[in-house]
């Protein structure tokens, strides 16, 4: 691999150590993709016959192994993880299942959305996993499940501040008929030091405290005069009256999260007090964005009459970062091949996955397309949606790196990440399902569309009164990025489809929702 030229237009932040990219998947290894179109399926993607297509486009892809299963925003100043090597893929299924149905209107030629997912599933395989410090671990997917290997709480203890005592010693105490007892200590939480009563005494204990051997209650302070050599009780107390018992919240080898839970901060919170200071994790993919093109320009820097700010590698970076992963940001590449190939080689030493846009059209200086065909490791199609219909996967160099390429159009970027790279991500991690969950809304104003396509029309989704309801926002075009920021949502418009109206129930993507 090429030396680190300074001057190439890269981030700031420095490169982390070389680590294997993921291993391709296989045909038994899980289900990789889920149809749009309610035709059948081939077995390996057929859900139960009880089973709704909404649901089971919904629902999470089992994964073939405990060690298979599932998982915030990520912060450049990430502490990177030793080299790891990737996941070995399972052994290939000895029958090659059946061809997906194809919509009667798209064309030969064409792929559809699902072969050329499945086309990127299947040459992605999960990160091998490994031990991560417990806060770096938010947001991913334990990868065993985790035993208790101590009681919650460790110990008995207070849940109020008050007075240790006998239930017997304090029966017949009341408000009229106090009970006066010697106090012979206190007790702190964290004193550290083991304390126990005779009959007829009592010990001011602290919230959080270890119950002194031969009380079985606790007076809280409420109930007293509060007295530090002799105490007044006036309510009695029952044997356990505010002590937590030991494991009364877990116990030792109780399973407390099973693999694939993904950890937020409430598993982080209870991992930590069971002791844990590291989780063994799929870690988050590093993804290198490039965008191309000799028009581009950095924001903020002096445009050309016929130059145009670099919005794509800013917008697929954030995506990439919300996705979870680590994102690393190149600046923009010019239309110059050799230029393209040598910022492209040095940047793998930082890759999990690579992320092109632009380039892969054809016009006379589609940089991303002419330089990686010529290697024959990386593959251009022409997909049946629209926006995005030209699309790239393959692995480059001696790394075997994997790379997506993208349109460059913003909308298309865009669209294309929701559709491709972010399962991808997804699947790297261990996450599922790797495809955004769609909901059903209705249509609030009729959509137009041509035959052979599937067509991601920008909307905006809104809950109601009366249910979930989406609003195709006007303009089609694959450049119009105010009308992306605009939408909160993909309505999808099938291949065989030509029209939707006003009122019919239509198939959405929900886009920021996590899921």
């Amino acid at each position: 691999m090429l030396p680190i030229d300074p001057q190439a237009p890269t981030d700031t932040t420095p490169p982390a150590p070389e680590r294997a990219s993921s291993a391709p998947g296989t045909a038994g290894e899980e289900e990789l993709t889920q149809p749009v179109a309610p035709p059948s399926k081939p077995d390996f993607l057929r859900p139960k016959p009880s089973t709704t297509y909404a649901e089971e486009y919904q629902r999470p892809s089992p994964p073939a192994s405990p060690a298979e299963r599932p998982a915030q925003p990520q912060t450049q100043a990430e502490s990177t993880p030793p080299t790891r090597p990737a996941e070995s893929p399972a052994a290939p299924s000895p029958s090659t299942p059946p061809a997906r149905p194809r919509p009667s209107s798209v064309r030969e030629g064409l792929l559809t959305v699902e072969d050329h997912l499945e086309r990127i599933l299947r040459g992605i395989g999960p990160l091998a996993a490994y031990d991560q410090p417990l806060v770096e671990s938010l947001g991913l997917p334990l990868h065993e499940a985790f035993v208790a290997p101590m009681d919650l709480p460790l110990f008995d203890n207070s849940s109020m501040d008050g007075y240790a005592v006998r239930a017997e010693d304090v029966a017949l105490a009341g408000p009229d008929n106090p009970v006066t007892l010697p106090v012979v200590g206190e007790i702190q939480a964290g004193s550290a030091r083991p304390f126990a009563i005779s009959a007829g005494t009592a010990v001011k204990i602290m919230t959080g405290a270890p119950i002194p051997r031969g009380a079985d209650s606790v007076v809280p302070y409420e109930d007293t005069d509060r007295g530090n050599a002799r105490v007044q009780i006036f309510a009695s107390t029952k044997r356990g009256d505010r002590i937590r018992p030991k494991g009364d919240d877990v116990s030792t080898g109780e399973t407390v999260l099973p693999a694939g839970t993904v950890l937020g901060a409430r598993e982080i919170g209870l991992l930590a007090a069971l002791g844990a200071p590291r989780v063994k994790a799929r870690p988050r993919p590093r993804v290198v964005v490039i965008s191309t093109g000799s028009e581009l320009r950095e924001p903020g820097t002096h445009l050309d009459y016929d130059s145009i700010n670099d919005g794509n590698s800013y917008m697929l970076a954030a995506a990439i970062r919300d996705a979870g992963a680590i994102c690393y940001r190149v600046g923009a590449v010019d239309d110059n091949p050799r230029t393209f190939q040598r910022v492209l080689s040095e940047q793998l030493v930082r890759a999990d996955l690579v992320v092109t846009s632009g380039g892969i059209s054809k016009g006379d200086h589609d940089v991303v397309k002419e330089t990686l065909s010529a290697l024959g490791t990386v593959e251009f199609n022409e997909v049946a949606m629209q926006p995005g219909k030209p699309q790239g996967f393959g692995r480059v160099f001696d790394e075997q790196t994997p790379i997506i390429t993208l349109p460059g159009n913003a909308v298309s970027a865009y669209v294309s990440f929701e559709v491709f790279v972010l399962p991808a991500i997804r699947r790297m991690m261990g996450r599922t399902p790797y495809r955004r969950p769609m909901v059903h809304a209705v249509l609030a104003s009729d959509i137009r569309s041509r035959p052979g396509v599937r067509q991601y029309v920008r909307g905006v989704f809104e809950v109601t009164h009366r249910g979930a309801k989406v609003t195709p926002l006007a303009g089609a075009g694959s450049h119009l990025i105010g009308t992306l920021a605009k939408a909160n949502a993909l309505i999808i418009v099938g291949e065989d489809q030509t029209a939707l109206n006003m009122g019919d129930t239509v198939r959405t993507l929900v886009l920021d929702r996590p899921f």
